[in-house]
């Protein structure tokens, strides 16, 4: 602020200085056509001029003044002042102050650098604003005093929170460790999908030792420039030796620690550059005694083997989506604020949430809150947090589709299809509703809650579930005829064929291949694999991979085709229920299943 002050301040006084020098006076005359000041001269009524270039200030006998221009230059002027005994002056041109010399030699090479100052404040290259520091470090550092996230708000990973225990009581008392000669581990490795609460994880170690904490993401790292990502590197471990014991959290390592001369990208990159540096400061000759690197990443697999060995990321804390009683303990923490109704009970909801990740539950508290507010209830009630389920799992309710009513009775055959087979076939999950409501990219959708979290899945219940995932076609087959099948089980056979495939390829189910891999996963090249693949099966066995696939689907399709034979006044009756009611819970799929008056809820 004060510098802008005394900038404009500089700019008024030298044009001010350049208006007085071109100030002549003027403004006590009066402008006068040069052909009246002629008539003056020829009828003797002027005393006194001063001429000063084609400017001519007049003084008459009769003690008035005017200013007159001349239009052009008149030689015989002088002598017909003179033959009138008139006074002749004239004025030297005034200098320029020395102010304004200066200004105006040094105004061009000013206004450059002015102009080069103002662009390199806007580039802010390194991270630091108004500065040209390429290699500084843009890690975020909080204090002891700046972080409030504890253990207690870390739920449904209380292996990881053990896990991570140890180095928490290091970083409180390092001599407990090192009296006994034991180190502490120079980095931890958070693995799991995204949204299990690696970065809350890294937070509550921060907060509960009550040491400096550096953020950043790799991403941070990487930079057109070869050679800035490393030096920021150097930096960071720098700036973070200076405050030990602490704490750097590296978010998304995967963007800097991915395998080296691997996938599509060179061997001289900036990103290996960075890679190399970080690990040179891990695990180099000099130490990092106090300084802990806490990194997280969802693709552990594309890591290079050099960052993973003992004395760099010496133990791997892995986060996997919460089971039941996991669920249940991270929505108790996402409810501590929000006014809940004594109808809502987290265990019904942790149970009804399979494969939720911790982000996911803190999303569903949050639009159930939002839900609630919308129809100005004063407490989040259990059929708010059903709605918030239900547009999470299965999208937002399209209400401006238009569905005339045989495409209408169409749907509810299909979902019927599903409900039917899903019921009746053994060793399979409960349907927990079934509806014909337009919801997200589906047109229908039947919702299956297990029992309880698979840990894994036996060969009878993968087949009893690709008979489920037929049961809407067959519907549809059944009552319209093969020609007038429609194009709504689209995603139930590509999710049927994908299973198959993995039964037949990767689990050991066809007694024609036997328990060998024939498939692994697909992972991008871009990923940091190899960019040529290897098929490590022949042309034969494939040819017989995919008989077994087909002859798994065809024996599941007939078994739920007779079910549905079988069961053909349930799937008239389930129709009209769902072309009636739109949308079915569990309690009413039973008594349409046990043949009675189907209850309104």
């Amino acid at each position: 602020m004060v510098k802008n002050f005394f900038l404009w301040l500089f700019i008024v006084v030298i044009l001010m200085s350049i208006f007085q020098n071109f100030n002549f006076n003027e403004k006590n005359f009066q402008k006068v056509n040069y052909s009246n000041f002629i008539s003056d001269i020829n009828q003797n009524k002027i005393r006194e001029t001063d001429i000063n270039g084609r400017i001519i200030n007049v003084f008459k006998k009769d003690n008035s003044n005017y200013i007159t221009y001349l239009p052009m230059i008149d030689s015989k002027l002088l002598n017909i002042l003179l033959s009138k005994n008139v006074v002749i002056k004239g004025s030297f041109p005034k200098e320029p102050g020395l102010l304004t010399s200066i200004f105006i030699s040094w105004f061009p090479m000013l206004l450059l650098i002015g102009v080069w100052i103002f662009f390199m404040k806007k580039i802010q290259i390194g991270g630091t604003k108004g500065s040209i520091l390429f290699g500084k470090n843009k890690a975020k550092m909080l204090n002891k005093n700046q972080i409030k996230t504890n253990f207690s708000d870390v739920a449904g990973c209380e292996e990881a929170k053990e896990e991570v225990m140890e180095l928490v009581e290091y970083l409180k008392e390092p001599y407990k460790f090192q009296k006994l000669g034991g180190k502490i581990p120079k980095g931890i490795l958070m693995v799991g999908p995204p949204g299990t609460g690696k970065t809350l994880l890294a937070k509550a170690i921060a907060g509960e030792a009550k040491v400096p904490f550096f953020t950043i993401s790799g991403s941070d790292f990487v930079e057109m420039f070869v050679g800035v990502g490393a030096s920021r590197m150097r930096d960071m471990f720098e700036n973070a030796r200076k405050s030990s014991p602490c704490i750097i959290f590296v978010d998304e390592i995967d963007a800097v620690g991915r395998k080296r001369g691997s996938g599509l990208g060179g061997g001289h990159d900036e990103r290996e550059q960075t890679l190399n540096q970080m690990l040179v400061e891990m695990d180099g000759f000099e130490k990092n005694e106090g300084v802990i690197l806490i990194a997280a990443t969802n693709r552990p697999d594309v890591l290079d083997p050099a960052l993973l060995r003992p004395g760099r990321f010496d133990r791997r804390v892995v986060l996997s989506l919460p089971d039941i009683i996991g669920r249940e303990k991270i929505l108790k923490v996402h409810m501590r604020n929000i006014p809940f109704d004594s109808d809502v009970i987290p265990k019904i909801i942790a149970r009804s949430t399979p494969g939720f990740s911790g982000a996911d539950l803190a999303n569903l508290i949050n639009e159930s809150a939002l839900f609630a507010a919308r129809l100005n209830h004063k407490k989040v009630f259990m059929s708010d947090l059903e709605q918030a389920k239900d547009k999470i799992i299965m999208g937002v309710e399209r209400k401006s589709i238009i569905i005339n009513d045989s495409q209408k009775e169409l749907i509810a055959y299909h979902e019927s299809g599903h409900v039917i087979v899903g019921k009746l076939i053994p060793n399979n999950d409960p349907i927990h509703k079934v509806t014909i409501i337009p919801r997200g990219n589906s047109l229908g959708l039947t919702f299956f809650i297990p029992k309880e979290d698979n840990i894994s899945i036996s060969r009878e219940k993968l087949e009893n579930q690709i008979s489920t995932l037929y049961g809407g076609r067959l519907a549809e087959e059944i009552i319209y005829g093969v020609n007038n099948v429609s194009t709504g089980a689209v995603n139930d056979i590509k999710v049927a064929t994908n299973l198959a495939r993995s039964m037949v390829s990767k689990w050991g189910f066809s007694e024609k291949l036997g328990p060998l891999l024939y498939e692994e996963d697909n992972n991008e090249v871009f990923l940091g694999n190899s960019f040529n693949k290897i098929q490590n099966i022949s042309d034969h066995t494939s040819y017989i991979i995919d008989q077994e696939i087909k002859f798994l689907i065809n024996i599941n399709y007939e078994k739920a085709r007779i079910i549905l034979n079988e069961n053909i006044d349930i799937l008239h009756a389930m129709k009209d229920a769902l072309i009636k009611f739109e949308t079915l819970n569990s309690l009413q799929i039973d008594d349409l299943m046990n043949r009675k008056k189907v209850r309104s809820i």
